[in-house]
């Protein structure tokens, strides 16, 4: 069927020439496949925007990941396009383990859980660090325990999840203040049970992050917590499944930027992101200004991540908290690549 000739005449308009628009008008079978063919292309981009899976994020529930939080609550995820699932699940080590069962594409974790199963597994890795802290863990002691200093610690009963960052603050702490943390009789304690143990007697302190201290010293009179450690900053991860996501990099970009949203609200904002904090973890005022000024959000893949790493797995390996006498090549275990493409600058680590 020979279609005649349209013209583009002045401020846009379309002139047909003749009797073309009867001829249009006059020929429904060619209205009606149009309208058919448009109509099956709206039906097939429709479809395959449904078939799209949510990214599933395990976020553990800590002021650490804050950042997950306000880009749920304004909307960032969705102004990238995003269809995300989020599951808040007490503890990175818990996070990490629904990863590497598939439960989730993507985790927020320690580096030191990074560490731990790294001896274990390789199919996964680091695509950001979204926010360092060097007090987000915390040793808090029960009354009458006879401790006053990390000195005082040398054959007391500590409890704390082995394998996690509060663990690796514990023994930091230990060294720091000349106490071999084998004259330490530490017990593996799981976040929720530690308010409990303290309180029975059980143990004579815990080592725990946020928001748990201050929930044991809100529990537990009389405890408190024993004198900061300088000698660990942590970093909190943004995790993949590499497996999983495969083909899925460009979410990845999106889901970075969202983030990074996030923590300039939280910059620009931080009356409203303390009470989008404080919604979301159901505590008071009084531990969102107990914590505010202690994390620092800010995107990142730096080289100390990975100092901080390799001196981790040194630590484990000669406590014999792992098997095998070599580390990883922790640059195995970093996917830069998503968060270069959303700002080469926020990437300085050296391979």
């Amino acid at each position: 069927m020979k279609l005649p000739k349209i013209y583009l005449m002045n401020r846009g308009k379309l002139s047909l020439p003749g009797n073309s628009l009867a001829y249009f008008m006059g020929n429904s079978r060619f209205m009606v496949s149009a309208l058919v063919l448009a109509i099956a292309i709206l039906c097939r981009v429709t479809a395959a925007e449904s078939a799209v899976e949510p990214l599933r994020i395990a976020v553990s529930q800590t002021p650490l990941s804050l950042p997950f939080y306000v880009a749920e609550s304004q909307g960032y995820f969705r102004d990238e396009g995003l269809q995300i699932k989020i599951s808040d699940v007490i503890g990175g080590h818990r996070t990490m383990q629904q990863l590497l069962e598939g439960k989730a594409d993507l985790a927020t974790s320690s580096e030191s859980v990074v560490m731990f199963n790294s001896f274990q597994q390789q199919d996964f890795a680091v695509i950001a660090s979204f926010v360092s802290s060097d007090d987000d863990s915390k040793v808090v002691v029960r009354p009458n325990a006879g401790i006053t200093e990390p000195k005082h610690l040398a054959g007391k009963r500590v409890g704390t999840v082995v394998g996690g960052a509060c663990h690796y603050y514990l023994e930091m702490m230990l060294l720091t203040n000349g106490v071999d943390p084998k004259k330490v009789l530490i017990r593996n304690l799981q976040p929720e049970d530690m308010a409990d143990a303290l309180s029975k007697g059980d143990v004579d302190a815990v080592a725990i992050w946020e928001p748990f201290p201050y929930k044991v010293i809100k529990v537990v009179p009389g405890s408190r917590v024993l004198g900061k450690s300088n000698a660990y900053r942590m970093f909190f991860n943004l995790i993949e499944h590499k497996r999983l996501l495969k083909g899925r990099e460009e979410e990845l970009v999106k889901l970075l930027r969202a983030l990074e949203r996030s923590e300039q609200f939280i910059i620009s904002q931080p009356e409203k992101a303390k009470t989008i904090l404080l919604n979301r973890l159901k505590l008071d005022n009084d531990f969102i200004d107990w914590i505010w000024p202690r994390n620092n959000y800010r995107l990142t893949l730096s080289q100390t991540l990975v100092t901080t790493l390799e001196g981790e797995a040194r630590w484990a390996r000669k406590g014999g908290l792992v098997k095998g006498d070599k580390s990883p090549n922790y640059l195995n275990f970093i996917d830069a690549a998503p968060l270069g493409k959303m700002n080469v600058k926020a990437v300085s680590i050296i391979r």
